[in-house]
């Protein structure tokens, strides 16, 4: 007996390496969990791709804009909008998206009517979004917006004889590999404000007679 337990213990050991039963059913429950994991963390990385997207064009907006030197004219609104569509064209950010940029400046007014204002505004973008912190001439003739834009933790003002561009950009975005299920897709939101260079007339004119973006 003491001789055949060691081939018998060898003999079970073989068997089990040759063993392929429960293979596939192995195979069956890792495989949709791989392609899960495979999905999903391709969906994560556009995702991120879509929010870098969106924080470059909230940038973007609000640097070109202030960066216009002397005066500001619709023509230099288009140009600053055209750059928008170049860094969205990969999360097709005309369709699914909404830039609303703002001049923000002291309303000029005094005692409890100072404060700031939104001089003008302009948008771009099919989305349906509405300007957050106010519409063009917000403040304009009372203290409405005398903390200046932007949430409670972190408003923007303007400084006398100056202008902020204030960017707001909202994008739905919607998962590409399985699109239902998120119900309407998320929507995604970047603000960006930027003081404006050597320009001393604040004021948008429109020496083309273009089409205004208006909001």
């Amino acid at each position: 007996m003491s001789r055949k337990a060691p081939s018998s213990a060898r003999r079970f050991i073989r068997a089990l390496i040759r063993s392929r039963r429960g293979i596939a059913l192995t195979e069956f429950f890792a495989l949709p969990i791989f392609v899960t994991l495979l999905f999903g963390g391709l969906e994560v990385i556009n995702l991120v791709m879509a929010h870098m997207r969106i924080s470059q064009i909230a940038i973007s907006v609000a640097d070109n804009a202030g960066r216009v030197r002397q005066g500001i004219d619709e023509a230099d609104i288009y140009e600053v909008f055209a750059g928008a569509d170049q860094v969205g064209r990969g999360v097709d950010f005309a369709t699914n998206g909404r830039v609303i940029l703002s001049s923000l400046e002291p309303n000029g007014r005094t005692g409890g009517q100072a404060g700031q204002m939104i001089n003008w505004q302009r948008c771009y973008g099919s989305l349906s979004a509405a300007p957050r912190y106010g519409a063009q001439d917000a403040g304009r003739t009372n203290g409405s917006l005398r903390d200046g834009l932007g949430s409670t933790a972190s408003k923007i003002k303007a400084a006398e004889g100056s202008a902020v561009m204030f960017a707001e950009v909202s994008y739905r975005y919607t998962p590409r590999i399985l699109p239902s299920i998120v119900a309407n897709g998320l929507e995604l939101r970047y603000e960006s404000a930027f003081n404006v260079r050597e320009r001393t007339n604040q004021n948008l004119t429109n020496t083309q007679n273009l089409a205004t973006n208006s909001c």
